[in-house]
């Protein structure tokens, strides 16, 4: 593990970019970015017009290292190039950002209120494919829909598994287990939540430390204790369907939760502004996330 990158990680100060839509989440992307499903009759032309969205957020002026601690990479984006350079050298090499892979295969059909992920069977060779394109850390996704400590116990088993896995490999895990913001007992669902996690972090060597991504919480400083513990590198809060405004009025109340933001990140981007406004804008997005951030 990059020792360079895991100082920034644990001690930098700004937030994390998450450029990780996946297949099933690539067309409303595309579409808030102004490219309707009419102008792709393919799943490779998707891709291909997802990736020019993310190479011009990732080769803009606005998005470097001095505010964007890293960003998180779909399979299919590690495996291209940024301006020529493969897509993680890129973001470490020229800007100084840390590269994430997720590496979850989607969710499972709902039981027990949450959604576990999907089998991943080829997740060995894909860590080992990660190494050898200089990937830092990974990120796996899990969602839970209710106060349900069954379901809650499983994703959160599930996903440290998993990072056990990720941490043999010699990359950072990010587990997420992420509660909807729609979930009628929000509150009472991350309480058993957090006492899943420190149960699975008790279970961890003292030598291994994880990233935790998370809901921004009901409860103002609810993580406070999980972001202290020794065993933790990080914590960091998606957005979860919350406005950018909203997510970085939320963030602020909760020191030390950083943001991994993705559709918040690149609201008001559009394929048809000029670079000079797509740059403005992003900017002041990264501004305003960067802000909440370090609050």
């Amino acid at each position: 593990m990059n020792q360079e990158q895991l100082e920034k990680m644990a001690h930098g100060k700004g937030f994390i970019a998450a450029l990780d839509q996946s297949g099933g989440s690539t067309p409303k992307a595309l579409k808030l970015y102004g490219i309707d499903e009419s102008s792709y009759s393919s799943e490779d032309e998707m891709f291909d017009l997802v990736h020019a969205m993310r190479t011009r957020i990732a080769t803009s002026p606005a998005f470097n290292g001095d505010r964007v601690l890293a960003a998180i990479l779909f399979e299919m984006t590690m495996d291209r190039q940024f301006d020529g350079i493969d897509a993680a050298d890129y973001l470490w090499r020229q800007k100084q950002i840390v590269p994430f892979l997720k590496v979850d295969k989607g969710l499972a059909d709902e039981s027990d209120g949450v959604q576990v992920m999907k089998p991943m069977p080829e997740l060995d060779a894909l860590l080992q494919r990660a190494v050898s394109k200089h990937i830092f850390g990974t990120k796996m996704r899990s969602v839970i829909n209710s106060a349900n400590e069954q379901g809650i116990n499983a994703v959160v088993a599930q996903q440290f598994e998993i990072a056990k896995q990720i941490l043999a490999a010699g990359l950072m895990p990010i587990v997420e287990p992420e509660v909807s913001i729609n979930a009628p007992d929000k509150q009472a669902a991350e309480e058993m939540l957090k006492s899943a996690i420190f149960k699975q972090l008790d279970q961890l060597p003292d030598s291994q430390k994880v990233m935790i991504k998370i809901t921004i919480p009901s409860v103002d400083n609810f993580y406070a204790d999980l972001i202290q513990h020794q065993k933790v590198l990080r914590v960091v809060a998606l957005s979860g369907g919350y406005s950018r405004a909203e997510s970085d009025e939320l963030l602020r109340r909760n020191p030390n939760l950083i943001a991994s933001f993705s559709r918040a990140l690149t609201e008001g981007l559009s394929v048809h502004q000029t670079d000079e406004e797509f740059n403005a804008t992003l900017d002041q997005s990264i501004e305003a996330i960067y802000q909440a951030s370090i609050s």
